[in-house]
């Protein structure tokens, strides 16, 4: 599948779209992180819970839920949710 990056974590992958594999968004973050150590860390915090400002799009439909199914041909956006005031 395809996995687009925010600007804060291209850091990590260089690349502003990746290729990923995984069944869910959880394996897909293993996936990732297994390429890019640490990119997991800034996404899923230790509970294995998406953190507060992070947003998932798959296929243009947010998801929080990391068990969430994935198909290969599916399109992944890792959004960082901007805050302040």
């Amino acid at each position: 599948m395809q996995v687009l990056i925010p600007a804060a974590l291209r850091d990590y992958t260089g690349a502003t779209r990746i290729d990923a594999d995984g069944a869910t968004l959880d394996a897909m973050f293993d996936d990732l992180d297994r390429r890019y150590p640490g990119i997991r860390f800034r996404v899923v915090d230790e509970q294995g819970n998406l953190r507060p400002n992070m947003r998932i799009f798959v296929n243009g439909v947010g998801v929080r839920d990391l068990r969430h199914a994935l198909q290969p041909e599916d399109f992944v956006a890792v959004v960082l949710a901007l805050s302040g005031g």
